[in-house]
């Protein structure tokens, strides 16, 4: 007898057959026109100045790779981050986290203790840097809410805004985030140049029994369903890196540049 495959590849990672469905119509559509290519790379576990400099160099660096970038990254240990636009000060007194590091994005303070983090960096060309910001928050957290729900986890988008502390991301919601039993469980920040649009997510998961990997595997199946897009994985090498390990030296290390407002 014939044994068929019961898991795909998807960036080098094996994705369960579960979570694989047929692409949209509109998103067969569009891939019998040119497959949409996506790159993907999982860093683990990595230093808080690092990983804020990687996603920066990502978004300077993505239109040299001509296609958007998915990274799920974790955190060599706790730490917060905070909006770029936010003071320091403010920010010692509401959180004992440590370190702090000042994120190339808006948005407020986000605890990295047991989240699962993720970036998302599109270059000029592509249809989500022509997006407006809150049509932008909305996909993303619509892609989440989705690949939840492939690993059995019913969530919603908030339809409003509730504000509670200020300054701290998972006290209260804003519009659009993800919503678990009225938790927030979901938030992004985003920065648009030139050169790119970068999105910063921070997911904290809900209570219940659901694998980080699974969540990750859903979110590159969701992203083949939704826009027919072909996955490779982002090796973080040459120029990137360098750029990377460039901005960490002289920027997120820097309590200069953390502590500058």
């Amino acid at each position: 007898m014939e044994e068929h495959s019961t898991s795909s590849r998807v960036g080098g990672a094996s994705v369960p057959a579960s979570l694989v469905d047929k692409p949209s119509p509109a998103a067969r559509l569009a891939g019998t026109l040119a497959p949409p290519h996506w790159l993907l790379h999982n860093s683990g576990p990595c230093d808080p100045a690092f990983n804020m400099a990687l996603d920066e160099a990502l978004m300077e660096l993505v239109p040299q790779l001509g296609a958007p970038v998915l990274r799920f990254y974790g955190w060599t240990q706790p730490a917060a981050s905070f909006g770029y636009f936010q003071h320091h000060a403010e920010i010692e007194r509401a959180t004992t986290l440590r370190p702090l590091v000042r994120r190339p994005t808006g948005g407020g303070l986000v605890p990295h203790d047991a989240d699962w983090t993720y970036s998302l960096a599109f270059p000029p060309t592509h249809e989500w840097y022509e997006l407006s910001a809150v049509e932008s928050y909305q996909r993303v957290h619509e892609w989440i809410r989705d690949a939840f729900k492939r690993v059995g986890v019913e969530s919603e988008l908030a339809p409003c805004c509730r504000k509670s502390a200020p300054g701290q991301c998972f006290v209260g919601h804003e519009k659009s985030d993800v919503l678990w039993e009225g938790r927030k469980i979901a938030g992004a920040a985003q920065r648009r140049t030139k050169t790119g649009l970068l999105i910063q997510g921070s997911v904290q998961p809900p209570p219940i029994k659901v694998a980080k990997a699974d969540w990750q595997a859903a979110m590159c199946v969701t992203a083949i369903g939704q826009w027919c897009a072909s996955w490779d994985e982002l090796i973080i090498e040459g120029a990137l890196l360098a750029r990377a390990e460039e901005l960490e030296e002289i920027k997120y290390a820097q309590a200069a540049y953390n502590e500058k407002r």
